[in-house]
């Protein structure tokens, strides 16, 4: 009697679930309509943010490029010098 039950619960349940098909589909629709928009706009959102935090960046490295730049020129005929003054390394030879 107990599988009988269950078989029953279980046609019962697909009875339920095809008949409330519809109501579901229409609802994930709905839903996935509404996430693609509100995607779009967080997209956007985004992405003026970050256009807006680039300016900012780019504006403050312009601003500040007359310090900059000579330390950079600075640091690189350094390391150029240091680099010149080690002695070459002997080529590394194949163990035959």
């Amino acid at each position: 009697m107990k599988t009988f039950l269950k078989i029953l619960l279980i046609v019962v349940l697909a009875l339920l679930a095809l008949k409330f098909l519809p109501v579901v589909l229409v609802g994930s629709i709905a839903g996935l309509l509404i996430a693609a928009v509100l995607g779009v706009i967080g997209v956007s959102l985004l992405a003026g943010l970050l256009a807006a935090l680039l300016a900012v960046v780019l504006g403050l490295a312009f601003a500040l490029s007359p310090i900059w730049i000579p330390v950079l020129i600075i640091l690189g005929a350094i390391s150029l010098f240091k680099k010149l003054g080690e002695k070459a390394a002997a080529p590394p030879v194949l163990a035959a």
